[in-house]
């Protein structure tokens, strides 16, 4: 058996899909990971802004909550990076993998201020 039979061949008659858009597709959990992220960096700004006594609380439940979607973002960047990976395409997972290195040590950083900022909420030393 030859290649030419072992291959199923497309009738001339139908066109190649058209629907379908070049390029990379946004999927939607990086929508939701997007939206998440803006979300907290948004609520932060506004408890920066806030000048009463509930600024210290604000700011610890904002960094609490900047590094839960920066810890999702990184995540979901090690599952992109892996797939990228095994899909062969290097460069991009490179460019990933880098955006979730970057999202992780947000991570750690708003962890760690929201730690602080919470002892210094609660008054405990």
């Amino acid at each position: 058996m030859n290649d030419r039979q072992a291959r199923p061949t497309r009738p001339t008659s139908q066109a190649p899909d058209q629907s379908r858009r070049p390029g990379p597709r946004v999927s939607p959990g990086f929508v939701f990971l997007a939206i998440a992220v803006v979300g907290s960096i948004a609520y932060t700004l506004y408890a920066i802004t806030v000048r009463d006594a509930s600024q210290i609380p604000l700011l610890a439940s904002g960094a609490a909550v900047l590094a839960i979607a920066f810890g999702a973002l990184a995540v979901y960047c090690l599952r992109a990076s892996w797939r990228a990976g095994g899909d062969g395409r290097g460069g991009w997972a490179l460019l990933v993998a880098l955006v979730g290195g970057g999202a992780a040590m947000a991570t750690a950083g708003c962890l760690a201020a929201a730690v602080i900022l919470f002892r210094l909420a609660s008054g405990g030393g």
